[in-house]
């Protein structure tokens, strides 16, 4: 069961992810109509609220939001569901996320193409990672993988579950993409990512002083 005020599933749950994705916006981190954004609105069914697909993520309101079912169709709202439903269902489905959230930023895409070839990101040292569920310390190593970006949806969601289920990460990469993290509700997602965000840009500036 779902909360509704005037009409609308979930409203306060709403009110908070157009406000998220309007935020992540003004930090330049989904240029023109990229990314994708999410939040768990009831789990049985598993529905999904989610920005439409091809939209400005800086006008997105409240109401401009979609309900889309644990097959990624959606069933209420106007405009057409993102082709990487896929890969929120399977993060949702497979660790039980309350949010996912995808950026294309400048630092990620970037780190993300730079290391490719190793699969993986490795983040050590800084006191920023604290700030992800669980790190008590700076002294840590965090990897971010990797992986191929495709545009088979249902190719890409298998992987993304064998590789969750396999490596518990904070979040990945598409090389060449973006980076989804995610976490138990939409503000712990939103730290993820604010997190994840600055540690790219910390390792891109790294690499462009070593250079």
């Amino acid at each position: 069961m779902v909360a509704s005020v005037h009409g609308l599933p979930g409203t306060n749950l709403r009110a908070a992810l157009s406000w998220v994705i309007q935020d992540i916006h003004h930090k330049g981190w989904v240029p023109g109509t990229g990314g994708n954004f999410s939040a768990v609105l009831s789990r049985d069914p598993l529905r999904l609220l989610m920005a439409p697909s091809g939209v400005d993520k800086g006008l997105i309101q409240p109401e401009d939001l979609i309900e889309v079912s644990d097959r990624a169709q959606v069933l209420h709202g106007q405009g057409r569901a993102s082709a990487e439903t896929l890969i929120h269902l399977a993060i949702v489905e497979t660790v039980g996320a309350g949010a996912v959230l995808h950026t294309h930023s400048v630092f990620n895409t970037l780190i993300s193409i730079h290391y490719a070839a190793e699969g993986r990101v490795a983040i050590a040292g800084y006191e920023m990672l604290k700030g992800l569920a669980g790190i008590r310390s700076h002294d840590v190593t965090v990897e971010i993988p990797i992986l191929p970006n495709t545009q088979d949806m249902q190719q890409a969601s298998n992987a993304v579950r064998r590789l969750i289920q396999t490596q518990h990460p904070y979040g990945f990469f598409l090389a060449g993409h973006g980076l989804y993290t995610w976490g138990k509700t939409l503000f712990e997602a939103r730290r993820h990512l604010e997190i994840l965000e600055f540690l790219c840009e910390l390792t891109y500036r790294k690499l462009t002083i070593a250079g």
